[in-house]
């Protein structure tokens, strides 16, 4: 259930046992609330069906339509099959939900259906459900995909700003359409190395941003968690999913996967406390009323901040850069207000080259027009000295 922020009341947790390094809070303090930097009222805007998914009518498809060829994998809430489409045998992704409630598979359904058609976002191309368990199953355009464990190993430099970057427009596209992914990890990254080609995938933890509301922080991958989560401040925004990017791309220009390791949700924070410092993290939870969990006292330390330049090696020295370092250090922050949106993250140098290249091919595509090429055609007379000289 999605409450107000400022309805939140913490007063059960005031019998916490403070340290030295704690912060000290008001008694029956709650915690400040947030509002997203960027697109926090597009939701606002948009007629109550786009994002009221209960009411959402789904519109159910042939299940003959298509036939299962083999188990690609398995998670939480699915298994995943390559599949084909009959007669055309073309090849698809068939991804039958478990047993859930509805309301959750309305969620990823409408979702995709808003995001259909957006810039690397996985196609849902249908709906269907089984003659006899009724167990609905989505089909999805298919990906040839590589596994990162292997792949990441072989990327280069410009592979992994590259293929970084496509990762943000899918972002800056979903925070765009009111929608967070919650789910931000390298499994949930479809890439077929060969055509170049990225799919964010897996929409099952997706959910519409509300400004002022409050969400489960029950989502999203151990290592992928952002602060915000583990602190259980639940007025977080699409700011969450930056704080994952910032874990993949840590992982892999440092060689180190994944690169927060935590062993359970509690050990998670310390882990990244070692490296940002627990003193930021102290002056993060005092800015929003924040109250850890009193198991917090015999576990955090006291940690300074490390130099990210700590974790280069000879084996992954080629994959740092100052600006690598600037656009990580950008990321990584305990204070999700601070933390790049993805529209500002593609404008951040690390990407110069990409972005240059990207304008570059997309000129190469871009059929010549009569007006472009007699423009061309004047320049060309310019250069050989038989226009007017200006």
């Amino acid at each position: 259930m999605i409450m107000s922020c400022r309805s939140r009341d913490l007063s059960s947790h005031s019998d916490v046992p403070c340290t030295r390094s704690f912060p000290v809070l008001p008694e029956k303090s709650m915690p400040v609330p947030s509002r997203a930097r960027v697109y926090a009222d597009v939701t606002m805007k948009k007629p109550r069906e786009y994002w009221n998914y209960e009411a959402h009518q789904i519109e159910w498809g042939n299940i003959d339509d298509y036939q299962l060829v083999r188990k690609l994998g398995r998670g939480k809430y699915s298994e995943v099959f390559e599949g084909v489409k009959l007669p055309s045998d073309e090849k698809i992704v068939i991804k039958i939900l478990k047993p859930v409630k509805k309301k959750k598979i309305k969620r990823e359904i409408k979702i995709l259906e808003n995001l259909r058609g957006g810039t690397n976002i996985i196609t849902l191309l249908d709906v269907v459900k089984d003659h006899v368990s009724r167990t609905p199953a989505l089909v999805f355009e298919y990906v040839n995909n590589t596994d990162f464990k292997q792949l990441y190993q072989t990327l280069s430099d410009y592979d992994i700003r590259f293929y970084l970057y496509e990762l943000l427009k899918a972002l800056d596209f979903c925070h765009s359409m009111g929608i967070m992914h919650r789910d931000v990890k390298p499994h949930n990254v479809m890439i077929d190395h060969e055509k170049r080609q990225l799919r964010l995938i897996d929409w099952g933890l997706a959910e519409f941003y509300h400004q002022g509301q409050e969400y489960n922080v029950r989502v999203a991958s151990r290592y992928f968690k952002g602060p915000e989560l583990l602190v259980d401040y639940q007025c977080y925004d699409y700011s969450l999913d930056m704080w994952s990017l910032g874990c993949m791309l840590a992982s892999m220009i440092f060689r180190k996967e994944p690169f927060f390791h935590g062993h359970d949700n509690y050990d998670q924070l310390v882990r990244i406390a070692k490296v940002l410092g627990t003193d930021e993290l102290f002056m993060y939870i005092e800015k929003y009323h924040i109250e850890l969990d009193h198991r917090f006292n015999e576990i955090l330390g006291r940690h300074s901040r490390k130099r990210w330049e700590r974790f280069v090696h000879a084996e992954n020295q080629h994959l740092v850069s100052s600006e690598a370092i600037d656009f990580l250090d950008k990321l990584l922050r305990y204070d999700h207000q601070e933390r790049l949106t993805a529209r500002e993250a593609m404008s951040h140098p690390y990407f110069a080259q990409v972005v240059q290249d990207n304008l570059r091919n997309a000129e190469a595509k871009a059929p010549e027009t009569p007006a472009s090429a007699s423009l061309s055609t004047a320049a060309s007379n310019n250069s050989l000295g038989n226009g007017p000289q200006v």
